[in-house]
């Protein structure tokens, strides 16, 4: 016998590593084999501890990255909410509303009729009979034979003609179910169709409406071209309109977005040797700042919108308010104040090269008002807020076409100089935006007239403007 009597064989798959282990005692050649998988065991488990750590650092390097990346789409959309737009069309296309899609449910399909089974026919070998010596010998076997095999196929036969009942009651049956189901199918496509057509031909119509310029129609119009701008979901998306057909005066009221919705994080970074992520955001003031520009940034855009969009040429000038909500840290309710306003000429406004303008110094140089800070959230008066609702107003008509040199003043009704002399006014202060509306008569001998002035330097609302007229001689 060889000094070494006993061995084992170990190994370990992972690290590629392979060891015999000999000795004279079996017991301790046993004992160091598992000595040495348990080694071998450690220093595996110690490289993939090391390699998951690096892996999982990885993932987490690329995590901030990736969450970075995220911070960043948003705060880049922000910087873009003005130039997204310049170079758009953004007339609204009326083709949206409409509905062109096929019916979708598809036409019942017939099933296949169901085939009659092989007639049987006398000829056929089976109702032949067979015949053998003895039934050619014997005429009484012969006919019996012949008799059975008659039978027998007058047995299939009717059997046939069961089955052949059976298949076309079952035809007749699919049959009239098909035609039930393809009646009912051309039914509610053709109910479909006629919906389809009358949604298009509303639509239509109010298309048309539109390009008549009627007053509400143009609003709708309005409100169909803000609708259709895209924003973040944490903005508000709302606004009120009034139009003016008379001055093609467009006031637009509209909700601007709190500094709350605007997104904060910057930027997320994996510090390796701390095996953390760190989150960077905006700076108060810097929040502030991009806040700023941003009510600037949107609207000037939904001036461009609404003023490119005015294919009927319905708007001669737009007033835009930006109302805020808010909490009053001072009282804790939520408060809905005007911050910024201005009015715009359609044909100063199409001037403006918005790809290149910087927002503030834009509006302040269209006499835009507002606070140094908007963010502050300080409340200004609007340069103009008409009330269509006051009852206190009368209905205006035109009345200087109807003059010549020959008409005398002194003679005219009293209602028609008053009506008169708010044309007269009007046409002052149309240019500016500007609109006269006559209140109900007193007939105290002069007319009695409110001027809306929306020039923000010298906007006052001249009440029981009085211009005198002799009745007499």
């Amino acid at each position: 016998m060889s000094a070494n009597s006993y061995w084992i064989d170990v190994s370990h798959e992972g690290l590629h590593a392979y060891r015999r282990i000999t000795g004279r005692d079996r017991d301790v050649v046993e004992a160091k084999a598992a000595a040495q998988r348990a080694v071998w065991n450690d220093k595996w488990a110690k490289m993939q501890q090391r390699e998951n750590a690096l892996f999982t650092k990885e993932q987490k390097k690329y995590s901030a990255a990736s969450r970075t990346q995220k911070a960043v789409e948003p705060l880049s959309n922000i910087e873009d909410t003005l130039l997204s737009i310049v170079h758009r069309d953004c007339s609204f296309n009326w083709d949206q509303l409409k509905d062109h899609s096929p019916f979708g449910t598809p036409s019942p399909v017939q099933t296949a009729k169901q085939s009659y089974p092989v007639k049987p026919e006398p000829g056929n070998s089976k109702y032949t009979p067979k015949l053998s010596i003895m039934d050619r010998l014997f005429i009484s076997r012969k006919q019996k034979k012949f008799n059975e095999s008659k039978q027998l196929f007058e047995f299939d036969l009717d059997l046939w003609k069961t089955e052949a009942a059976n298949i076309d009651h079952q035809n007749a049956s699919s049959d009239a179910n098909y035609k039930d189901k393809l009646k009912q199918w051309e039914s509610e496509k053709q109910a479909f169709k006629a919906s389809q057509k009358a949604l298009n031909a509303e639509v239509d119509g109010h298309k048309a409406s539109y390009l008549t310029k009627s007053a509400d129609s143009v609003v709708d119009y309005c409100d169909l071209v803000l609708s259709h701008s895209e924003y973040p979901d944490s903005f508000p998306r709302s606004w009120q309109f009034e139009y003016n057909p008379e001055t093609r005066l467009l006031i637009v009221e509209y909700s601007l977005p709190n500094i709350d919705a605007l997104p904060k994080l910057k930027e997320v970074k994996y510090v390796a040797t701390k095996d953390e992520s760190t989150e960077s955001f905006l700076s108060d003031s810097a929040l502030e700042k991009m806040y700023d520009a941003l009510l600037y940034k949107i609207t000037l855009r939904s001036l461009h919108e609404l003023i490119s969009a005015d294919v009927a040429d319905a708007i001669d000038s737009v007033v835009f308010n930006g109302w805020v909500r808010a909490i009053d840290a001072s009282t804790g309710k939520e408060i809905n104040g005007c911050i910024l306003s201005i009015q715009v000429a359609k044909q100063e406004f199409a001037e403006i090269n918005l790809a290149k303008v910087e927002p503030k110094a834009c509006f302040k140089k269209l006499k835009g008002i507002g606070s140094s800070k908007l963010a502050a959230l300080v409340p200004i008066r609007p340069i103009l807020q008409l009330d269509k609702t006051d009852d206190r107003f009368v209905p205006s008509h035109e009345v200087a076409d109807g003059l010549d040199s020959s008409s005398n003043l002194a003679a005219m009704d009293w209602e028609e100089f008053e009506h008169l002399i708010r044309e007269v006014f009007e046409k002052e202060f149309s240019n500016e935006g500007g609109e006269v509306k006559i209140t109900r008569a007193s007939r105290d001998g002069g007319v009695d007239a409110v001027i809306f002035d929306p020039d923000p330097l010298t906007r006052i609302m001249h009440e029981g403007v009085t211009v005198s007229k002799s009745w007499g001689g």
